[in-house]
């Protein structure tokens, strides 16, 4: 099943196995009772391959609290899209307000790899779910409206470690569709490392992880939040850091990347 996977897909399943690392610690900050389903499914890809459990190490603090801080940014959300929504599982492990509605959008390979595992556990979504495989490099715009996305409601935003792998270019044009199809009160959240590729965590990780660095483009760089300033949004940042302390753990990435959200 595995090798029908994307490149990138191979990221999805290492974070899903950092997911269930997490959800079973006693300390843990969320609980995913479907990513060690997702790593073990998934598994195969990383036979032989000593560096890229290194390299899952040097991501594991930073997955997280990333996970934990998105889940709390995308809760109470009516109408929430996920972008590149990868192997996470909010659809089913959240609380969603009645009416909710999620649509997740990745390759569609992806998203079938994750129907499938879904699938054999029985999951069941907690709010009405749609998946929309497309690329989205592609139109992806039109694929989310034929599904049923309204522009005229508020909607939350989540583009969970995606910019990183875009262009700059490629980052703009999809942020631009995300405001333009923005309603007020809307809300937008991704990750923002200030010191773009000199970003520490990143530095770490191409030591151990060539395949997965190669894939990486810089999105907006150290630039999220002018950017989306200039855009008609009113940014805000915290860094991995301070969630960190937020949350009772050791803040061990001594960089000063984290996050930025920003509302409509």
């Amino acid at each position: 099943m595995s090798e029908e996977l994307p490149p990138v897909g191979k990221t999805a399943v290492g974070v899903a196995g950092l997911r269930a690392l997490e959800s079973g610690r006693a300390d843990r900050l969320f609980e995913d009772p479907y990513a060690g389903a997702f790593f073990h499914a998934g598994r195969a890809i990383f036979e032989g391959q000593e560096r890229d459990h290194r390299l899952g190490m040097v991501f594991a603090h930073q997955v997280a609290i990333r996970t934990r801080f998105f889940d709390d940014f995308v809760s109470g959300g009516t109408q929430t899209v996920l972008l590149a929504a990868g192997l996470d599982a909010r659809a089913f492990r959240l609380d969603w307000p009645d009416g909710a509605r999620v649509f997740e959008v990745d390759l569609p390979d992806v998203l079938a790899f994750k129907e499938t595992v879904l699938s054999e556990k029985g999951a069941r979504p907690r709010c009405e779910r749609t998946p929309v495989p497309v690329d989205l490099r592609d139109d992806w715009v039109a694929a989310v409206k034929n599904e049923g996305f309204d522009p005229a409601q508020p909607t939350v935003w989540l583009a969970e470690g995606l910019l990183v792998y875009l262009s700059r270019d490629e980052a703009e044009r999809m942020l631009t569709a995300v405001t333009e199809l923005s309603a007020p009160g809307s809300r937008v959240s991704f990750e923002h490392r200030p010191d773009g590729d000199q970003d520490g965590l990143l530095e770490r990780a191409r030591q151990f992880g060539s395949e997965v660095a190669a894939l990486w483009h810089g999105g907006l760089s150290g630039d999220a939040p002018e950017w989306l300033a200039k855009h008609g949004w009113r940014p805000e940042t915290v860094t991995v850091a301070e969630l960190s302390v937020r949350y009772g753990r050791e803040p061990l990435d001594r960089t000063r990347g984290g996050f930025v959200i920003a509302t409509r």
